[in-house]
């Protein structure tokens, strides 16, 4: 939407401003090289299609890596006035209260949350079969379209584990930095140590990591 243009815009402008040379990579705009070891990596609107819908569900996501290291990770919902920020060895917090993961000892009793790509209808990954071996066990499954808030939500312990395939980095950096920072595991599938830009994701609150890649791993047939 022009939103998402006119939002990546005013936040391209005000980094700069911030850390003058840096380099920036936008949802929209894509990448910017800079002259500094910071690199910004933005999403102006995630969950566009909820908020073209008026569906109350959306975020700004900023995430910094400084000499490739992610090093801070905001992610702020205006409608609700929350602001999740986390800072590498300086924990995560909610509009300046520290936060944590959930203490849900066991998969069988957590609350789970996952997304669908736009390519769904070529089962990427086989996110299709995946998400039906997680229905299938039983489990509470939430769908809330933004990425960056899913992985907020697990980091504040509204969640205890979050998966979905095809995601960006600008999808992921914050999210990810507030999940570990807030004391839980982050992964990609088969529990490979994340690398921004490979798009696959398992955040959980660390307990039942190991439990939620292995149920992910069956893609039971339908």
């Amino acid at each position: 939407t022009e939103y998402d243009l006119a939002v990546e815009r005013m936040l391209f402008e005000a980094l700069q401003e911030i850390a003058p040379g840096s380099a920036f990579l936008g949802e929209e705009g894509g990448l910017h090289r800079g002259t500094s070891d910071v690199e910004w990596i933005v999403d102006p609107l995630d969950g566009t299609v909820n908020f073209a819908h008026g569906i109350p569900i959306f975020c700004v996501s900023i995430g910094a890596r400084i000499q490739g290291e992610l090093a801070l990770g905001v992610i702020h919902q205006p409608l609700l006035n929350e602001t999740f920020t986390a800072t590498r060895g300086g924990g995560a917090h909610l509009n300046g209260a520290p936060i944590r993961v959930s203490n849900t000892p066991r998969l069988a009793d957590s609350i789970l949350v996952t997304g669908f790509p736009y390519n769904v209808h070529t089962n990427p990954q086989g996110c299709i079969e995946q998400f039906a071996t997680v229905v299938r066990s039983g489990l509470p499954v939430r769908r809330l379209g933004s990425a960056a808030l899913d992985l907020a939500y697990i980091a504040a312990g509204r969640f205890d584990g979050y998966w979905e395939v095809e995601l960006q980095p600008w999808d992921m950096a914050a999210g990810s930095l507030l999940v570990l920072e807030a004391g839980g595991d982050v992964t990609h599938y088969g529990g490979r140590p994340l690398v921004l830009g490979s798009d696959s994701i398992i955040a959980t609150n660390g307990r039942i990591h190991h439990a939620l890649v292995e149920l992910l791993e069956r893609q039971d047939a339908p």
